[in-house]
This record gives structure tokens, sequence and C-alpha cells, in this order.
């Protein structure tokens, strides 16, 4: 579980040392969707049917891990309008990760979910999560500020990973077939929104290289291999 956690402090080291280019940006986004999608068509799905819940409670999950995204989403951009309305920079940053924050809490619960499905799920869901907090990290710098700042802001974001992750398996530890399953479901769906309506869309901003297709399959045959 600590692996996510000192992941997303190196991303904003990195950061504070180094400002990619759009293209660099879009490319590392690439090999981070392949790699979320591997981590959910390896192993994630697979747990999921292993598990043999109820229809229902999959598809309930499912769709209560959707509408959850989606409501991110719209409180996200909420908060993005009210920004550019204002003249204060700081609220800008401060409405950013306010919903930084929550999108990783869930990452770390997913992840607790993973450990507490039992077998090498956790292990997976933690290392593929882990190449987004990479990117969060970079990607904060851009909207916050850099140096010592975003190393601090990256640090307490790994933390929070780490909490919710220990959080999510003590909770989910001995639960019933139909909690796990459920729960693995809302994660799934959570990833899906993670890597269509964040990663890909961001990463399709600027002008890509034909060799991006590239690397998404890169990061899926990567992650897959391993």
């Amino acid at each position: 579980m600590a692996i996510p956690a000192v992941i997303a402090l190196l991303g904003g080291v990195l950061a504070a040392f180094w400002s990619p280019s759009h293209q660099a940006r879009s490319m590392i986004q690439h090999f981070a969707a392949g790699v979320i999608l591997a981590a959910l068509a390896v192993e994630l799905l697979p747990e999921i049917e292993r598990e043999h819940a109820p229809a229902s409670v999959l598809i309930g999950a499912f769709a209560l891990g959707s509408l959850f995204m989606y409501g991110i989403k719209l409180w996200t951009l909420r908060l993005e309008h009210q920004a550019a309305a204002s003249t204060a920079v700081a609220s800008l940053s401060l409405g950013l990760l306010i919903a930084t924050f929550v999108d990783v809490a869930t990452d770390g619960f997913i992840i607790g979910a993973g450990f507490a499905a039992g077998g090498s799920t956790g292990t997976v869901l933690a290392i593929g999560l882990s190449v987004e907090l990479l990117f969060l990290g970079m990607a904060l710098a851009s909207e916050a500020s850099k140096g010592w700042r975003i190393i601090a802001i990256s640090g307490a974001l790994g933390t929070t990973v780490l909490i919710f992750a220990v959080l999510g398996s003590y909770l989910l530890a001995g639960a019933s077939t139909a909690l796990i399953a459920g729960a693995l479901a809302f994660s799934a769906a959570a990833l899906l929104y993670l890597v269509t309506d964040e990663l890909l869309v961001e990463a399709h901003e600027v002008e890509e290289k034909p060799i991006s297709t590239l690397v998404l399959f890169a990061g899926f045959l990567a992650f897959w291999a391993i």
C-alpha cells in the first residue's frame, strides 16, 4: 500500500525540477491509460467474476461508481467556473486541490478493496494507480506552484492514498463476497472514468503524434507482461 504513496511523493519531487512539454505530458497520459486498462482487464474484472456475486449487486455498484465519478466531475467544473469568475488565484488552486484530494482518496479506497479481495488484486491496482499518481504530481505543478510547495502537496496526496487504502482494506476485511464484489465493481467504474474522461481527454487537448497510440498499447503490454 505504500507504493503509490511513495510514487506520488516522487512525482512531486520530479515536478519541482522538471517541467515536461505538452507532447511529453500527452505521452505520459497515454502510457498511464494503457497501464490502468491493463489493470482492469488482467486483474480487476476477472477478480469480480471470481467472486460470483449477484448480478444486481454488480450492476448497482457499477452504476453507483459511475454516478459518483460524474458527480466529482460536475463539482470540479463548478469550482473551475467559480475560480474563473474570481480574481483570486488562490481560490482556483484551493478548489482544484480539494477535488484532487477527493479523487486520490477514492483511488486509495480502490486499492484497499483490492487487498481485501485477496490474491494479487491489491498489488496490481497499487502499481497501476501509481502511474497515475506519478503524473498527478507533474499536473499539479502547472496548476498550483513549483518548488517545495508542490513537493509538500504531493506528499499530502501520497499520505491520503495510504490512509484510505488502509481504511478500505480494514473496513472490507472479512466482508461478504457480495460486498467485496460490489466494491470492486464500483472501483472498475471509477477506473474507467479515469481513463476515458481524464487521462485520454487531457492527452488529446494538444496535437498528438501518431506514436501516441503505440505508447498506450506499450503501457498495456508492459503492465500485462509484469
